[in-house]
């Protein structure tokens, strides 16, 4: 089994989005915990709304790649919208952040938020 922490960011009905996302994931893995989520201002394009930033720590059989399938194929099946510019609104915005205690994403080194987020999910 794997332990992974994945990011969350949503900056559209937020509350209800994340709310309705862990659902959707707990349907296919085992959700442990979920972070505090933290209010952020937007990177890149600033005119658009705050964000909603956490992060949920489960336990999966699934590989890396499959993982990473299932979690594009939720954040599609809640209306994601890809077309967009990269740092524009997102109704939902999963990414792998450590698998199995090795941080995987590089914007961890850069972003306050995901470092709580993660630290919050490590300490216990």
């Amino acid at each position: 089994m794997n332990i992974v922490i994945i990011g969350i960011g949503s900056n559209i009905n937020a509350d209800e989005n994340i709310a309705k996302m862990l659902q959707m994931l707990e349907r296919e893995v085992t959700v442990l915990q979920v972070s505090s989520m933290i209010r952020t201002k937007p990177i890149g394009i600033e005119n658009q709304a705050d964000f909603t930033n956490g992060a949920v720590k489960v336990c999966t059989s699934l590989n890396a790649p499959d993982l990473k399938k299932l979690l594009k194929l939720i954040e599609d099946q809640m209306g994601r919208d890809r077309t967009g510019p990269k740092f524009g609104p997102r109704c939902i915005d999963l990414d792998i952040v450590v698998w199995n205690g090795e941080i995987v994403d590089e914007d961890y080194y850069t972003r306050d938020f995901l470092q709580k987020s993660v630290a919050e999910l490590l300490q216990s």
